[in-house]
């Protein structure tokens, strides 16, 4: 159990590879502060859940042509990961500067999919904004994964603002992660300014989930439970893992749903709703009000593991389907 904590951790944010400071990576829970953000946490109990009162969607639409990137920008960061949370060794790639082959389409098991490396750190980013929709889409993960930590990916939803705002690898918005055992997983991705330390990130998108505490899982040790605490998703407590463990074994294809509606979201891994999230927002660039987060672009993450995607299909829906419990 403690090698699946300390994995996890490298896992979520990258956070031992280059912190000059421990103070520099993601909280671990041994600050007052970090102890007071979970105390009222309930205990954790499974769940069992399933979908109801499904929407009534529109006709879906293709985000992957399966045949190039159309539609698509890409953001590459340093070319040396390691140093993305301590000091950089360059400047970001940029955009659209992909000649490594981060990102690109192949053939995996008989059809197009979205290769991405994971050599590189970065986003694969929708060219259009979209709000109140239902994406579906397939990952498989590859056999390479290239740093010191469990393979780590994800979709970042509701991206908005600069390209490279979160230490200069992805825009702001909130975090479908895809981890090992932990798909479904919610983080919210704020805009580090420039700064290369946790504690200086502006988190300036936030979420609220009804969470349980788990003491089998790191810092903030939270899951997703139906009936918990509805708590805020914020620093120092920034991410609230899924309320199950969905994932197929290595190497079989999963299904992830996504649906969103207003400022609520719904994640789903292999037909199972892993967690649920409401009063998402962002904050104005020029006021600091707090705003709804109801819309914005969507990113395919490189981040140390090779992956592959494909089925990227969009829905416009009407309103959120409901999370039931099962008998």
């Amino acid at each position: 159990m403690l090698l699946r904590k300390t994995l996890l951790a490298c896992a979520l944010l990258a956070s031992p590879l280059a912190a000059a400071d421990a103070r520099q990576g993601p909280p671990d829970g041994s600050t007052p502060e970090e102890k007071a953000a979970i105390a009222a946490d309930p205990a954790y109990r499974p769940l069992h859940l399933t979908l109801t009162n499904l929407p009534k969607a529109g006709k879906a639409v293709p985000l992957f042509n399966g045949r190039d990137l159309s539609g698509w920008d890409r953001w590459l960061r340093y070319t040396v990961p390691a140093t993305t949370y301590g000091t950089p060794s360059s400047e970001p790639i940029g955009l659209n500067h992909d000649t490594y082959g981060i990102f690109k389409v192949v053939k995996e098991d008989g059809a197009p999919a979205i290769y991405s490396s994971g050599k590189l750190f970065g986003g694969l980013i929708t060219k259009q904004p979209y709000r109140n929709y239902h994406l579906h889409l397939q990952f498989k993960w590859g056999p390479g994964h290239w740093m010191p930590m469990p393979r780590n990916n994800g979709v970042v939803y509701h991206s908005h603002g600069n390209y490279g705002a979160f230490f200069g690898t992805w825009m702001s918005g909130v975090e479908f992660e895809i981890v090992p055992h932990s798909v479904g997983m919610l983080l919210t991705v704020g805009d580090a300014k420039g700064t290369h330390s946790f504690t200086t990130v502006d988190w300036r998108v936030g979420a609220k989930v009804e969470v349980a505490h788990d003491p089998a899982i790191i810092y903030p040790g939270r899951r997703y439970m139906p009936g918990g605490r509805l708590a805020p998703v914020q620093f120092p407590a920034y991410n609230v893992d899924a309320g199950t463990d969905a994932e197929k074994p290595l190497g079989e294809w999963n299904t992830l749903d996504l649906y969103v509606y207003g400022d609520k979201s719904i994640h789903v891994v292999n037909g199972v709703p892993v967690m649920a999230a409401s009063e998402l927002t962002d904050k104005d660039e020029k006021t600091g009000k707090v705003i709804p987060l109801t819309a914005g672009r969507i990113q395919l993450q490189s981040e140390g593991a090779e992956t592959y995607f494909r089925n990227i299909t969009l829905q416009p829906i009407d309103h959120l389907p409901t999370i039931t419990r099962k008998p």
